[in-house]
């Protein structure tokens, strides 16, 4: 009787063990996961080239506007930035042909990248054909981002979003 109980209490001492080791290397993993995303939203602001995709707006006095997913982006290189987002709020000095969004295509100037404790900030002004831009951006190491743009023609909005890297075509 008494092996018996000491067999049962060791049984209960491994398996107690084994299921706090367990517990232990989810935790681990989960901050495996985390460093390994922010080193990938690390390296893809440093390198200067991602994808910003936007999935809320917020224009200025206005409130917070859903928009579709994967339709609005901001691609930022620095020999080449492409843009296309909607625009809500008041406008100073607009083309009537326009479509009303913000969309021009220019190279990047005056980048300045500041590292903070859990996010990026980076700054950039690019020049369209009728208007400049200032943009602003605060890249979270989770991946996701805000952005602001400023310009001469309308009034300041802000973008939420995430941010990746650009899909790599091949062509054949």
């Amino acid at each position: 009787m008494k092996t018996t109980l000491s067999v049962l209490l060791l049984l209960i001492n491994v398996v107690s063990f084994s299921v706090y080791a367990q517990e232990k290397s989810k935790k681990e993993l989960k901050q495996e996961r985390e460093l390994k995303k922010q080193n990938e939203i690390k390296a893809l602001v440093d390198s200067q080239n991602f994808v910003f995709e936007a999935q809320k707006a917020t224009p200025q006095g206005g409130r917070l506007l859903q928009l579709d997913y994967n339709t609005y982006f901001l691609k930022f290189k620095t020999d080449s930035t492409t843009c296309d987002l909607p625009f809500f709020g008041r406008a100073y000095s607009v083309g009537y042909n326009g479509d009303g969004g913000i969309k021009f295509e220019g190279k990047p100037e005056n980048i300045k990248v500041e590292a903070k404790k859990n996010n990026t900030i980076l700054r950039a002004t690019v020049r369209g054909k009728s208007d400049v831009y200032d943009l602003l951006f605060s890249i979270f190491y989770n991946g996701s981002a805000t952005l602001s743009i400023n310009s001469n023609n309308r009034a300041p909005i802000n973008y939420d979003g995430i941010v990746y890297a650009p899909k790599t075509t091949e062509k054949k």
